[in-house]
């Protein structure tokens, strides 16, 4: 088993440096770089860069399905007929679009290690101290973070829809669930779609604030960059770039996901 695991993590490492745009066989340093800071290798600060923008998507891509899911629970429970559902999901949302976004990693970094060792130490553990991955400290405060807002849009979407249209699911003799997936879903992602646009947006500027924990995203190895070379504007100027054309990117992709959402409406 540990043989299959090493072969598939080399076979996966091979995927990331054949597509890296960076690094890879046809990156933009690999070419263009050489002989400069910005080499890939021992010999400039490419490789590094290169793993800091593997990081940061890696961050986002992770954040945003379990973010969808936590907001989607949470919308639900927010027009639950059960009042203390009701009341939970509000309290969540309140909280968390409270709370700095910062202040709620370093609660979910750090508190947790205390919360897991205090547990661990209740039970009889006497080992050394636990300590929580930072990739995942991060995965878990951007989308608890991200399904708070998440939960407000999608609330809005479902207060959009009709009533009628459930009422159209129970004439057809659908069971509520089936309703939901065939008749509701469908309209809720047009409707929400926009909104989950602009929070896709914001998550991947949020993923900035995982380099407080020492996560090697864009914004923590040019700042190691920076410390080093002592180069602060051509460094920081190069992150403003890379998160620049991730925006760009992500507006032409998402541009293609609302169409495909609204593909089977009416042309007028």
């Amino acid at each position: 088993m540990g043989g299959l695991f090493s072969a598939l993590s080399s076979f996966w490492s091979w995927i990331v440096h054949i597509f890296d745009p960076l690094c890879g066989p046809v990156g933009i340093f690999t070419w263009l770089g050489q002989s400069t800071i910005l080499a890939c290798g021992d010999t400039g600060w490419g490789d590094e860069i290169a793993l800091g923008l593997q990081v940061t998507i890696s961050v986002a891509i992770v954040t945003l399905p379990i973010g969808l899911a936590i907001g989607f629970l949470v919308a639900l429970g927010q027009q639950s007929e059960e009042k203390p559902l009701r009341l939970a999901a509000g309290i969540y949302t309140t909280i968390f679009r409270g709370l700095p976004e910062l202040l709620t990693l370093f609660i979910i970094y750090y508190g947790m290690q205390m919360l897991i060792q205090s547990l661990l130490t209740f039970v009889g553990y006497d080992g050394p101290p636990i300590e929580i991955n930072a990739f995942l400290a991060g995965v878990i405060a951007l989308s608890v973070v991200f399904s708070a807002y998440c939960s407000e849009v999608l609330l809005s979407a479902f207060r959009a829809i009709p009533k009628g249209q459930y009422e159209a699911g129970d004439a057809l003799g659908l069971h509520r669930g089936r309703t939901l997936r065939l008749i509701v879903l469908p309209q809720l992602v047009r409707i929400a779609l926009p909104g989950l646009t602009n929070l896709w947006m914001v998550l991947l500027k949020d993923t900035s604030y995982v380099s407080i924990i020492s996560l090697a995203d864009i914004l923590r190895q040019t700042s190691v960059a920076v410390r080093v070379t002592k180069e602060p504007f051509f460094f920081y100027g190069l992150a403003c770039c890379l998160y620049l054309v991730l925006a760009i990117l992500s507006s032409f992709l998402l541009v293609y996901v609302e169409r495909w959402a609204k593909r089977s409406e009416i042309r007028r």
